[in-house]
């Protein structure tokens, strides 16, 4: 074969392997099905044991996978209680916008109470007394639920605002704080539960007085 020739075949070759290295070939692709299953198990095992003691072990027994799978999808534990803490506020934190402050607040705090009530409850009670002994999971918690659930109650009032049904000296921020803490704190403290009458009782003698235009 001439030095031309071969050259010529060379690059061929190479082109082609380039090409497609592009586009992987190899395994079969990701089932995203099986993602919230994962994340389901996560909550339950760490509801159970809490997240210093969960281990992927425990997730891929719980979940009925190989910890491979699991691994696949994300390195750690901590990868995988951060991803589920942002699906869960973005699937369940959706903001109300029912045309008046009452309706919306009522809204939101009715469905972050039962949400808060459920299965996820137990595991957020686990989660939240680790945030002080875990900065990286801290940072993600605030980042991804906190930072959430506080954006849809600041779009909540932004709207008020905008119907003029704010004070003009609203405290915004103290309010959004207010309304988050007197869950968490029935929550995690007293154990009374975080029902329709205790919500409304948040709303009407607490939140409105607070910011609402008399």
């Amino acid at each position: 074969m001439s030095r031309a020739l071969y050259e010529e075949v060379a690059m061929a070759v190479s082109t082609t392997a380039f090409n497609e290295g592009r586009v992987p070939q190899r395994g079969r692709p990701r089932d995203a099905s099986r993602d919230d299953a994962l994340r389901q198990a996560a909550l339950e095992v760490m509801a159970e044991v809490g997240y210093r003691a969960l281990t992927m072990d425990a997730v891929a027994a719980r979940a009925r996978a190989g910890k491979a799978t699991i691994y696949r999808r994300w390195e750690s534990k901590l990868d995988l209680v951060i991803d589920t803490c942002t699906q869960l506020a973005t699937q369940n934190l959706a903001a109300p916008d029912t045309g008046s402050l009452a309706g919306d607040l009522r809204e939101f705090l009715s469905s972050f109470a039962a949400f808060l009530s459920g299965p996820i409850g137990k595991a957020a009670q686990a989660l939240v007394g680790e945030l002080p002994h875990e900065p990286e999971l801290a940072a993600a918690f605030r980042e991804t639920f906190l930072i959430s659930q506080r954006d849809v109650l600041r779009g909540i009032l932004d709207r008020a605002a905008e119907r003029g049904e704010l004070k003009a000296d609203a405290p915004r921020g103290m309010a959004v704080e207010i309304a988050g803490a007197a869950l968490i704190y029935r929550l995690m403290l007293t154990g009374d539960p975080l029902d329709e009458p205790f919500v409304e009782k948040v709303v009407e003698q607490v939140l409105l007085p607070l910011v609402r235009v008399s």
